[in-house]
């Protein structure tokens, strides 16, 4: 109940800061069952613009640790499908979470394979998760604005689906296989990039020391 309050208000703030978003290849998503929506990690803000342009279908997230610590913030997270990650040792919840929002729950996933915007070294849980879930991976990009500042002068906000990757019953989820996995999501980033801008390049941002 919370998720679908809280989305039609998200959506009328985001449009008052910004109000320039472009979603493409909608059309791409699955209708009949949940699914992984996997991403390059550029912004903070993209999760919001994600669960917006796949909206009604509701979605996970997948959230650090440490803005579960804020009272306030972690019961307004819990309430909106976030679960919270040890990024630094990951537990088994971290992969049995989101398999049960995916099948119980049928709730759509978001995730960032690579973890971090200062990374772009893929893991292998989307693999994993996708594999026991049995739901495919939605590969999507995002172009636009990488600063607040950039947001709030209506820079545009590009938001482009992929057509989604399905694993096949019999594969095994190891590291030969997690890798091509991971290559074949690549190349579809770099195509929807491409579809966007052919000349887009993705400076990721400085690291800051308390991070």
């Amino acid at each position: 109940m919370f998720y679908k309050i809280i989305v039609p208000i998200v959506r009328v703030i985001i449009f008052f800061l910004n109000g320039r978003q472009d979603f493409r290849g909608q059309n791409n998503l699955p209708q009949k069952e949940s699914y992984i929506i996997v991403a390059p990690h550029r912004t903070w803000w993209e999760p919001l613009l994600f669960a917006l342009a796949v909206s009604p279908t509701p979605c996970a997230f997948m959230a650090k640790k440490e803005l579960f610590k804020n009272p306030l913030l972690a019961f307004i997270l819990r309430h909106a499908n976030a679960f919270p990650v040890d990024r630094q040792h990951p537990g088994p919840s971290t992969i049995k979470t989101p398999v049960k929002d995916l099948t119980k729950r049928q709730l759509s996933l978001i995730m960032f394979p690579s973890g971090t915007r200062y990374s772009s070294q893929l893991k292998g849980g989307a693999v994993l998760i996708s594999k026991l879930a049995q739901k495919p991976l939605v590969p999507v990009v995002y172009q636009g604005p990488l600063t607040f500042t950039g947001f709030l002068k209506h820079q545009r906000c590009t938001i482009n689906f992929g057509q989604p990757i399905y694993l096949e019953h019999k594969l095994k989820v190891n590291a030969e296989n997690t890798e091509l996995i991971n290559q074949q999501m690549q190349a579809a980033w770099d195509q929807l990039d491409d579809q966007i801008n052919p000349n887009f390049q993705y400076q990721p941002p400085k690291k800051s020391k308390t991070h």
